[in-house]
């Protein structure tokens, strides 16, 4: 993740700063001791008033959730420094991590919800029915556009995971669709559809937009809540900060709709593992 000279809106950082504060709320204070015994030096676990083998079970857990810690502190530590360069006063506390419980219709079942299980079933670069030109490469992947391959970095940079082209079942299809990107948000454990447009000079190109926003729509995805659109002539540059714009109005759009239903919000869960 580099996010030095990134654009990154104010509540977009808001968030990510009081998810970190969430985090080390929960997550345990962890010490290492350096013990001497017979000459050998012997590192223990402390946690409180408890010390552990490092070798033990528990000491295991703890080490892992000290590193854990140690990750967090480091992040907050960084978005704070941004938050000091570009805002003032405190980060919005209305910017708050919370469980988004947006879905999607697969079927005429039932919807699924588009959690990190959503976000963990989807095959990364699974669209192979078009040929890719080899001109576009980031991080082993070849993308169809100078623009995509922008979007790809900039998602990296940004600290974001994303899938390219992952196949997606949706209802009223009886064939996979691919979007261009699906990126998944920790702090609201939520994905977003990004769909981006190339050749918006082209009309014909664009009625694809109004077929690919028409099955969305039926799979009860909302446009800029759900679904974001990125456009750029073929022969002109993107720019990452229009699409870092929208981001952040899709997320405080999800957070501002979430809050009303107060049981939506589930505690943090700290990750032992």
């Amino acid at each position: 993740m580099d996010l030095s000279g990134s654009y990154v809106p104010r509540e977009y950082l808001s968030l990510k700063i009081n998810y970190c504060r969430q985090q080390l709320s929960v997550l345990p204070v962890v010490k290492l001791q350096r013990k001497n015994k017979e000459d050998d030096s012997i590192l223990r676990v402390c946690v409180g008033a408890h010390k552990y083998s490092t070798n033990s079970d528990d000491g295991r857990k703890y080490l892992s959730l000290m590193h854990q810690r140690e990750s967090v502190e480091q992040e907050l530590q960084l978005y704070r420094a941004i938050w000091s360069c570009y805002f003032k006063g405190e980060p919005s506390s209305d910017c708050v991590p919370i469980t988004a419980n947006r879905t999607i219709w697969v079927d005429t079942n039932k919807p699924v919800f588009l959690n990190k299980t959503y976000f963990d079933s989807l095959k990364n670069d699974a669209n192979t029915k078009y040929p890719k030109p080899k001109i576009y490469k980031f991080n082993g992947i070849f993308y169809r556009s100078a623009a995509e391959r922008e979007i790809a970095v900039f998602y990296t940079e940004m600290g974001i995971p994303f899938k390219y082209e992952p196949e997606v079942m949706i209802k009223g299809l009886v064939r996979p669709i691919y979007p261009d990107f699906v990126a998944y948000f920790k702090e609201i454990d939520n994905c977003k559809f990004h769909e981006h447009f190339g050749m918006s000079d082209y009309a014909d190109y664009l009625k694809s937009g109004k077929i690919k926003f028409s099955n969305f729509a039926d799979a009860g995805l909302l446009q800029d809540l759900d679904l974001l659109f990125t456009h750029s002539n073929d022969d002109s540059l993107f720019d990452p900060r229009h699409l870092c714009a929208k981001l952040n109005s899709a997320i405080y759009g999800t957070i501002c709709l979430c809050k009303t239903d107060i049981q939506s919000i589930k505690p943090f869960q700290a990750d032992a593992g």
